[in-house]
């Protein structure tokens, strides 16, 4: 599972290109090769204890045997599931090799068939990512939104911030279809509502992606959001229109127009730099779920909370029965067996 990743072989290349003196005239290149190097070391120093506990736990089980102590065995069994735990950990993370995979993710959610159903589905959606994001102890920020007429949002844009955040979220793109009945329906009929999930990377200043002016259209607008003394009476809100891609932006959540205007700007180049490498990896682009309509027959995963209680993961086939979980933040199950089926 390990050797056929050639992580010692890629090492030894590290450690041989930091050993010549010309490659240090790249700094760029040194730092990213050095923290490569301490990546690849402690992954496999993680990987030799692992194997060395195994074989010690094999040790002791023949004893175990020879002196039919009960107790013992039933502790190497919690240690052998243990350590098959932390392996299967290792082995998601050669999985979330990419180049931008390490990197803090952006999230948006819209709206789709369904009314007033798909954007109170929206708002379910937020609180589960929320929720797995806090279990791993990542930061979040709301980014944008827009909020729905009677309840929930029409779309809304968050960035959770950790390491290996984009490496675990991004195969979540796509419509993610809700059956339930309806809070909102009189009759208390069964409603079924989409939403759609776009993931892409954070960047930085390491990452160089170049926007031209020309390219851009920018807006200016008031932020919608609840009345009273606290509503903004400024054109704060930055909608920001790339022409040659067609993607549009937007952030209305700071009273500052040029901050949202920086933050818009982010946003826009995180997409870019999702097509570029998109473009740079050919391969993998079978297995990157592309937006389409957001509505039956182009789901990803279906949450049935009537007739019957069942969330099912059309790609990979996972169901799980606890629905209520799985809204609660509940999702590595969906998220390690896409990296696993998909890549």
């Amino acid at each position: 599972m390990f050797e056929k990743k050639q992580i010692r072989t890629e090492l030894q290349q590290i450690e041989k290109n930091l050993e010549n003196q010309g490659n240090w005239n790249d700094f760029n290149k040194i730092n990213k090769d050095l923290k490569k190097k301490n990546y690849l070391s402690n992954f496999l120093k993680s990987l030799d204890n692992l194997s060395q506990t195994y074989h010690d736990t094999l040790e002791l089980m023949e004893v175990s045997d020879e002196s039919h102590d009960s107790d013992l065995v039933n502790d190497l069994e919690k240690e052998m599931k243990s350590l098959a735990s932390k392996v299967n950990l290792l082995h998601l993370e050669t999985l979330m090799s990419g180049k931008a995979d390490s990197r803090s993710a952006l999230i948006e959610i819209h709206s789709g068939a369904g009314g007033v159903e798909s954007q109170d589905w929206v708002e379910m959606l937020l609180r589960m990512y929320t929720r797995w994001a806090e279990s791993k102890s990542f930061k979040i920020e709301l980014i944008d939104q827009s909020v729905g007429e009677e309840a929930g949002f029409k779309s809304v844009t968050m960035k959770i911030e950790g390491d290996k955040a984009y490496g675990w979220l991004r195969l979540e793109n796509g419509v993610h279809r809700l059956v339930r009945i309806s809070p909102f329906d009189s009759q208390s009929r069964r409603h079924t509502s989409f939403a759609s999930v776009y993931c892409y990377p954070e960047i930085d200043n390491t990452v160089d992606i170049q926007v031209h002016e020309k390219d851009l259209r920018i807006d200016t607008f008031r932020a919608s959001g609840a009345g009273g003394q606290h509503v903004n009476k400024t054109d704060s809100a930055v909608r920001i229109t790339h022409l040659p891609t067609k993607i549009i932006v937007q952030c209305q959540n700071s009273r500052s127009q040029h901050r949202n205007k920086s933050i818009a700007m982010d946003l826009l180049k995180s997409k870019l730099y999702e097509i570029q490498l998109i473009k740079e990896e050919e391969e993998n682009k079978k297995n990157r779920s592309q937006k389409s309509e957001i509505s039956w027959g182009n789901q990803i995963r279906s949450y049935v909370m009537q007739p019957y209680r069942m969330v099912k993961d059309h790609r990979t086939n996972v169901e799980i029965s606890d629905v209520g979980a799985v809204l609660d933040g509940k999702i590595d199950i969906f998220l390690e067996n896409q990296l696993i089926k998909l890549n």
